[in-house]
């Protein structure tokens, strides 16, 4: 994932003025702008200053970006740095990282949970989009059966004109198709 050709492509394309690939790298990354103010417990008011803070910093610095495959450690790093900077300037009182109940005013951004936070935000991209290339059938019988608190078996039955007894061996074969699909191909090789 480090070395991601779309997002070296991405980088390149947005560098050059390309809006649509600047639009691209914001819908691919806001989702770990905004888990990284989560972690924060900003108000949704802070999350937004934090984003525009770290969408600005990008076009700054997009030009001279050395490593275009490394953006997502940048957002990360660049993001943390928004919520601890929001942090100081609110003068909130005792800001801690729910990460290592360390005080963050006082430390410096922690790269390695800068690294697993776009790791975890990479995977989630990749199991979403394995499970978009699910038929839609699948997808309504896993969501039903992931969601909290799972769906009972008679209302997927129900909802999904199953019979009852075949909701287990659909829901096998369509976790099958969810591990064999293309764009799990990268994560599962990782491992």
């Amino acid at each position: 994932m480090r070395d991601d050709p779309t997002v070296v492509s991405l980088v390149v394309r947005a560098g050059e003025g390309d809006e649509g690939a600047w639009d691209e790298l914001v819908e691919r990354y806001a989702p770990l702008i905004w888990s990284i103010c989560r972690r924060y417990r900003l108000q949704p008011g802070d999350t937004d200053d934090v984003g525009q803070g770290v969408w600005l910093r990008l076009i700054e610095h997009l030009p001279g970006l050395r490593e275009p495959a490394a953006l997502p450690g940048w957002i990360a790093t660049t993001a943390q740095r928004e919520c601890l900077r929001l942090l100081r300037v609110s003068s909130r009182v005792d800001p801690v990282d729910p990460v290592d109940s360390r005080d963050v005013g006082e430390h410096a951004v922690d790269h390695a949970v800068a690294e697993e936070e776009v790791l975890r935000h990479e995977r989630r991209r990749i199991v979403r989009a394995a499970f978009g290339q699910l038929s839609q059938r699948c997808q309504l019988l896993l969501a039903m059966i992931t969601q909290d608190p799972p769906a009972p078996y008679d209302e997927i039955s129900r909802k999904l004109h199953m019979p009852m007894g075949s909701i287990g061996p659909n829901r096998a074969r369509c976790l099958d198709r969810l591990r064999r699909a293309p764009a799990l191909a990268t994560l599962v090789d990782e491992h």
